[in-house]
């Protein structure tokens, strides 16, 4: 009788659970410069989500290129994130851009340009992956925002 009970219970979870519906991505927001150093500028943003799963799963950002004023300067890299079940939640995308690759011959002009109006545009392009018992879907990422920078 408790096998059976066990065995009902398990069965009844699998199949009243979802699994196979993916998170749904709602929006990246709040870009902004964290930190400035000499040598780093750490940009962040918030990437939000919804998953209706009874379970939740991985999302990774490896794929995220940051492009400072058109040029490609840097890449966000995290561990994995866990996904709660149920919840709308948010991940960080954070990267550091190195201060000299801001200041090669081919950023120069945008960099004089952003220190003139104290903006750069920064914009987050690139996948988010979200992986849960076999079933994975990749979210495509291009958000770009003016900064305000402080001298």
């Amino acid at each position: 009788m408790k096998k059976t009970l066990i065995l009902l219970t398990i069965l009844t979870c699998f199949f009243n659970c979802k699994v196979t519906e993916k998170p749904q991505f709602i929006k990246v927001e709040n870009i902004k410069v964290l930190e400035s150093t000499s040598r780093f500028i750490t940009v962040t943003a918030d990437a939000f989500f919804l998953n209706p799963n009874s379970i939740g799963g991985q999302l990774k950002t490896d794929g995220i290129k940051v492009i400072v004023n058109n040029n490609e300067l840097a890449a966000v890299t995290s561990e994995s994130f866990k996904v709660p079940a149920r919840k709308e939640f948010s991940i960080p995308l954070q990267a550091k851009i190195p201060t000299d690759s801001l200041l090669s011959n081919k950023n120069l002009s945008s960099l004089l340009g952003s220190f003139l109006s104290k903006k750069m545009t920064v914009q987050y392009l690139g996948e988010i992956k979200y992986k849960v018992l076999g079933f994975s879907h990749t979210y495509q990422v291009d958000r770009t925002e003016d900064v305000k920078i402080k001298l």
